[in-house]
């Protein structure tokens, strides 16, 4: 039988526990992104110089063309002197332009690339932190849940759960619920003890029904 995977644990207080730490990294993740936003927005916004190297560009060239169809009337020489202020604006305003764009294209690249640095960099190293954890734990309480819902109640099985938490478990795991594990181990007293192995996995020794 396959259980449905345990995200949280049965005891109160580790659960609140891990729902703060999962709030807080999905905080993260967010502020992560915006800082991601910011950063795009700020490299995209020096795209403005580029921008008015452009205009300008563009201005120059339709100067020289404006000129060129005014004196592209006059006899003889008209077409010629057209076609020349022409050939100037393309080469100087035209030039001016496709500089012009060309740094802006570089700049949203930029902006683009740095955006998804200042968001992806720092939510991946978080998520290499957190989630192998946390998917471990969740694997753990899972597979503790199946085995303790068909072997709690089976003395010997209780004895040997015991014996995990008494021989298994530091001392700073063990007090909470003992001060003497291997005086209630011999004595056969494994309520505490059972406790404390289940509480290493997020599980309490009485859990509901549904379950």
């Amino acid at each position: 039988m396959t259980n449905a995977p345990m995200f949280y644990p049965d005891l109160p207080d580790q659960r609140r526990a891990q729902i703060r730490r999962d709030v807080v990294t999905g905080l993260l993740l967010v502020l992560f992104c915006w800082c991601g936003f910011q950063v795009h927005d700020t490299v995209s916004s020096l795209s403005a110089l580029g921008e008015g190297v452009r205009s300008a560009g563009t201005a120059v060239e339709d100067g020289f063309a404006s000129v060129g169809g005014a004196v592209g009337g006059i006899p003889i020489v008209g077409d010629d002197l057209a076609d020349a202020l022409d050939g100037v604006g393309a080469g100087t305003g035209g030039n001016l332009a496709d500089l012009g764009q060309t740094g802006v294209d570089a700049v949203e690249r930029t902006a683009l690339l740095a955006g998804l640095a200042a968001a992806l960099l720092p939510s991946a190293v978080l998520l290499v932190a957190v989630l192998p954890r946390r998917i471990s734990g969740i694997r753990e309480m899972t597979a503790a849940r199946s085995m303790t819902d068909l072997s709690l109640d089976d003395p010997e099985h209780r004895r040997l759960l015991a014996m995990r938490a008494a021989f298994g478990l530091p001392f700073r795991d063990l007090l909470p619920h003992t001060r003497d594990p291997f005086g209630d181990l011999v004595a056969g007293r494994y309520d505490a003890l059972v406790a404390a192995a289940l509480a290493e996995v997020g599980l309490s020794p009485v859990r509901p029904a549904s379950r």
